[in-house]
């Protein structure tokens, strides 16, 4: 088991429940905007949030943020290390760097003391699209043995200044490469992960790459808390995040629907009848699986798993309760005899 942090309220690691992270996408200097964004991805289920700091009038925004933020503040920070400092100084809950790209030693040393007097942890972000030349060199590219041994050398030079509250990610474009990392990081230390595919790409794309590999990683039990980074609004990052979480079967929450694919027997419009009562599921809280079969020959037996659910036939259907049909129903009313079941439940 992985050691454990805090970030702000929020424990990361030594078996706490997986958190959803995403980052905004506004100026960080304008604290309205931001704060906005923040509340709307809170409301749909981010529990950490990361925001740019590029410059000083963003790192001097992240107290006002702090402030109005309902989840703890990660700043996002390269090169300069007097921009972790202004915003470790304004109230940050945990801090990204790259501590090989901040400056000498002794500047590594400044961000690591602010740290360590305000019990803010360091997330040591190891990017496979920026690892240092010598490592480049040593194993002629970009590889997991590359960014693993990257990651030691940044967590080595943090020990070297007494510090340890550190999170470690190892993220590449490549889903092969970044589940090696993790797995070979996973077996070499215990310090928590934050697990995800860089620059996955469109909902679409990129959804599949995270799926995949956080989800992968998810199934072998490595990861600790998670950012699917996607091309889209960060709306969408938080949806995919939830998705793969009850996917990989680390998180229940809501219900589930389970559908089957359409066939030659299928004498209704599945797709249609699947979709809208995945949207109708939106609202519903209870942690129940919900089964769309297109055939009543074989439907309620196949979905007995479900806890309920609805079969298609010619014109009608049947509504069943954990494999039992209950009743035949019209195919118009199928969906609405559904939910009136589900509210009984």
């Amino acid at each position: 088991m992985s050691k454990q942090i805090m970030v702000g309220n929020v424990p990361v690691g030594g078996g706490a429940p997986v958190t959803i992270q995403s980052m905004t996408n506004t100026p960080t200097h304008d604290v309205e905007a931001t704060v906005h964004q923040i509340r709307t991805l809170a409301a749909a289920g981010c529990q950490i949030i990361r925001v740019a700091v590029p410059d000083m009038a963003a790192a001097k925004a992240v107290g006002k943020i702090k402030e109005q933020s309902p989840i703890p503040v990660v700043v996002d920070i390269h090169f300069d290390y007097k921009l972790a400092l202004e915003a470790i100084a304004a109230g940050a809950d945990k801090v990204r760097i790259n501590p090989g790209n901040i400056g000498g030693e002794d500047r590594v040393k400044a961000v690591a003391d602010a740290c360590r007097q305000r019990n803010i942890p360091i997330r040591i972000g190891v990017n496979g699209g920026s690892l240092e030349k010598g490592l480049l060199a040593k194993y002629g590219g970009v590889c997991p043995q590359a960014m693993v041994e990257s990651a030691f050398g940044h967590i080595r030079l943090l020990n070297k200044f007494d510090f340890d509250d550190i999170c470690v990610s190892l993220k590449s474009s490549s889903v092969p490469m970044t589940m090696k990392a993790y797995q070979q990081m996973a077996q070499e230390s215990d310090y928590p992960l934050h697990i995800g595919v860089t620059e996955a790409g469109t909902v679409r794309m990129g959804t599949l790459k995270s799926a995949v590999g956080i989800g992968g990683l998810l199934a072998l039990g490595i990861g600790d808390t998670m950012r699917v980074s996607l091309s889209a609004d960060p709306l969408e990052e938080i949806y995919a995040a939830r998705e793969i979480l009850k996917a990989a079967g680390v998180r229940r929450e809501g219900a589930e629907l389970v559908s089957c694919p359409t066939c030659g027997r299928t004498k209704i419009d599945l797709i249609a009848l699947a979709n809208q009562v995945e949207e109708r599921l939106k609202t519903v809280d209870k942690e129940i699986t919900v089964a769309v079969m297109g055939c009543v020959v074989n439907g309620p037996g196949e979905a007995s798993a479900a806890d309920c659910g609805i079969a298609g036939g010619q014109g009608e259907g049947l509504l069943f309760k954990k494999g039992q049909i209950i009743k035949k129903v019209p195919q118009e009313q199928l969906v609405d005899e559904l939910f009136a079941l589900i509210d009984t439940l």
